[in-house]
Order: C-alpha cells, then sequence, then structure tokens
C-alpha cells in the first residue's frame, strides 16, 4: 500500500509559518517522535517542527521535494531536509531524507538525524508514493502557500 502525502501549516508567530509534510494524515514530526521514543532515543526525541521557508532557502519547492536541489547533506543529490527543529532552524535538530524519483513512485529513505549519527533509522520507513498523489500534494503546497 502507498502511503498519502499532504501538508499542514502550523503558525509559530503572526508572521512565520512551518511546513510540516504529513504521512496518511499523521505530522511526519509525530510519526518520527513515536518512533524516537518506541526506539529509546530519548536524548531527546522529537523536538521537530515544520520547514519555515522564510528561514532557509530550500529553493523553489515544487522542485526541492522532488529532490532537485542542492543536497542539504554530502554529495548524494535528492537528500532533502524534511523537519526542522521545533525552534523552526534545521541547523538545529533536522530530520533528513533521500528522495528517489522513479516513473510511477516517489520513496523517502534513509532518515538520518545529523546531530545524533548513531541513531539508526533503517527501520523508519521506507515511506513510498504514487508519483502523481505526491506532485499534487507539492502543487496544492505551492499553490496554498503562496510561494515557489
Amino acid at each position: 500500500m502507498k502511503n498519502l502525502l499532504s501538508f499542514k501549516f502550523v503558525n509559530k508567530d503572526k508572521e512565520t509559518v512551518a511546513i510540516v509534510p504529513c504521512l496518511d494524515g499523521v505530522g511526519l514530526d509525530q510519526l518520527v517522535a513515536d518512533f524516537e521514543r518506541a526506539a529509546g532515543y530519548t536524548d531527546p526525541a522529537g523536538g521537530y517542527g515544520g520547514l519555515v521557508p522564510s528561514c532557509f532557502r530550500f529553493g523553489p519547492l515544487s522542485s526541492y521535494f522532488l529532490g532537485m536541489e542542492e543536497p542539504v547533506s554530502g554529495d548524494e543529490p535528492g537528500k532533502i531536509y524534511v523537519l526542522s527543529c521545533e525552534c523552526g532552524e534545521v541547523g538545529c535538530w533536522p530530520l533528513i531524507t533521500h528522495v528517489r524519483l522513479h516513473q510511477d513512485k516517489v520513496i523517502w529513505d534513509g532518515f538520518s538525524q545529523p546531530h545524533r549519527p548513531r541513531r539508526n533509522y533503517a527501520s523508519f520507513g521506507p515511506f513510498e508514493f504514487e508519483r502523481q498523489q505526491y506532485e499534487q500534494a507539492i502543487e496544492d503546497l505551492v499553490r496554498c502557500h503562496g510561494a515557489d
């Protein structure tokens, strides 16, 4: 069964909006926090927030979520931040994934928390999306967010 991607907007203050990816209607921040607690990662577990485009130059969101911008970690194309710290800063406490594009599907795998390199996220995901639905979710995000 393929996952469904959507996005929710969280107002951090009057001027700042964070974007949280949702998988099957559940925020990725909640999914990873639950995974970390179950895995015994309590130093801390969670602490994630949405991406704040006004705080980091992601590039056009329509290509960023397809992994087509510069990788955020290493040289391997397709690595993106999917969550920032709950403070809104991606350099503080991010969650990274690898976006793999295929003709009819998109896969998120290879999750990592760069400040805790010993954490093993191999059993978190992979998450597989039908490519048409994934691209539609991104188009909806761009339309609702008001910028690309």
